[in-house]
């Protein structure tokens, strides 16, 4: 239906499909803070699109193991098929723009075994911007048949974290440069970054419309912070959240091997006894 070897789908494509035989759509807007998701989605959404909360559906609840942990996966397998998600059968997902909590269903999908899944690239202002229908009807989806299967995306837990930057890998923090060097930190109760760590903030993935860079452009970014092809890369940020899109951008980059330290910076410093750089 679209790319198999690209992470994103173009508005253009995505409406061409959904005239014939469309694929599962996912609506997963999230906002850190403020109203939820879902009060954007009752208001407009694309046809057919079926809501998705990140918070509750896609990662378990917050505690020792970050923000944003991985979901257990009875709970997400139940969440999935409530949705309409059918084995073998294309997911589409889509956010409020920027990417990151899409990328995070994304990755999600296929971590728990889902081929194929695509990213909205612009998400929901892009298909506005393009002219295209939006509804308000909630539509009631057949259960899907998913079965949820653990490890189709490579993971990496706190101890693994630390030991990449001295094992010859990259491991990356994708926050903002301020939170990364520890000036700032207006989620975390402790601010700095994993030691031996880099920052390369996921914005710099995107262009001036929230869509993801091309591949040479992306390839490059990665190779100014120091990734080499064979090297071990992972990223990580606050939750697992916005790290999830430079998994994807890894991914548009040719490295589908990129790993994600799901409990990342909130999962780091729940153990007094893990180091802090600043």
């Amino acid at each position: 239906m679209f790319v198999a070897d690209d992470p994103t789908v173009a508005v253009s494509e995505l409406a061409a499909a959904i005239t014939g035989t469309p694929p599962t759509v996912l609506d997963v807007r999230w906002r850190l803070t403020g109203s939820p998701g879902r009060t954007d989605y009752v208001a407009g959404h694309l046809p057919g699109a079926v809501f998705v909360d990140l918070d509750t559906e896609l990662c378990g609840p917050p505690g020792a193991g970050g923000r944003h942990p991985l979901p257990e996966p009875a709970e997400l397998q139940s969440a999935l098929r409530a949705a309409g998600v059918r084995t073998g059968h294309p997911v589409v997902v889509y956010d409020a723009g920027d990417g990151a909590a899409a990328a995070r269903a994304w990755w999600t999908l296929r971590w728990a075994g889902h081929r194929p899944t695509w990213v909205l690239d612009g998400g929901y202002p892009a298909w506005l911007a393009a002219g295209l229908p939006v509804t308000a009807e909630v539509p009631t989806p057949p259960p899907g048949d998913i079965t949820v299967r653990p490890g189709g995306l490579p993971v990496l837990d706190a101890d693994a974290a630390g030991r990449l930057p001295t094992a010859g890998g990259l491991l990356i923090d994708v926050r903002a440069p301020e939170r990364f060097r520890g000036e700032r930190e207006p989620v975390d109760p402790v601010a700095g970054h994993i030691p031996g760590a880099v920052n390369l903030p996921t914005t710099q993935h995107l262009d001036g419309t929230g869509r993801l860079r091309d591949a040479d452009t992306v390839r490059d970014r990665f190779a100014e912070v120091g990734l080499r092809p064979d090297d071990p890369v992972a990223a990580y940020c606050g939750s697992g959240v916005t790290a999830a899109h430079t998994v994807l951008a890894l991914h548009r980059a040719g490295r589908t091997d990129a790993a994600l330290y799901v409990g990342s910076w909130s999962e780091w410093i729940t153990d007094p006894d893990r180091p802090v750089q600043r």
